[in-house]
């Protein structure tokens, strides 16, 4: 039975080979990656995260992940546009944060609420330095006046 199985398969594949189907595959000549690498036990986690092209971030545990965010809350609510939406956004972390506190997880790590207050004070500063040096123009601010040529000695036609 086994026999008559490996050759229906055999089959398949030959026919399959002289169709073509075979000719130019991906990768096709090339060596197989991390082959005279050591054996690595995660090594499927670390080949689906690159191809998937996911953050090593996912990887980490819940309280470490919560203070990652903590940490980046200053970048961004930067360019929120209200003080509705800072907040907003700080109490959308806090509840996570607090949801971990009654029911923590992973290792025994410091994860402490974000301080609304605080953030709001730092984003308005940054919105005040901001209107006191304008930034430079954009493509939406640019002036579009036509301009001289560069040379001082050609003379523009008269249209």
């Amino acid at each position: 039975m086994t026999n008559m199985w490996e050759a229906a398969v055999e089959a398949q594949i030959r026919s399959a080979q002289e169709r073509g189907e075979f000719d130019n595959l991906p990768g096709a000549g090339k060596p197989i990656p991390g082959r005279n690498l050591p054996y690595d036990e995660s090594w499927w986690i670390k080949s689906f995260m690159e191809r998937e092209k996911l953050p090593s971030e996912l990887l980490l545990p819940t309280p470490l992940q919560l203070r990652r965010r903590v940490e980046r809350v200053p970048d961004e609510v930067r360019e929120l546009p209200t003080e509705q939406a800072v907040r907003e956004h700080c109490a959308l972390l806090n509840t996570e944060i607090m949801a971990w506190l009654r029911l923590p997880t992973g290792p025994r790590v410091v994860v402490r609420p974000v301080n609304v207050d605080a953030v709001l004070r730092r984003w308005r500063d940054e919105r005040r330095s901001a209107v006191a040096s304008p930034a430079p123009p954009t493509a939406a601010h640019v002036d579009r006046t036509p301009r001289r040529a560069w040379w001082p000695w050609r003379r523009r036609s008269a249209a």
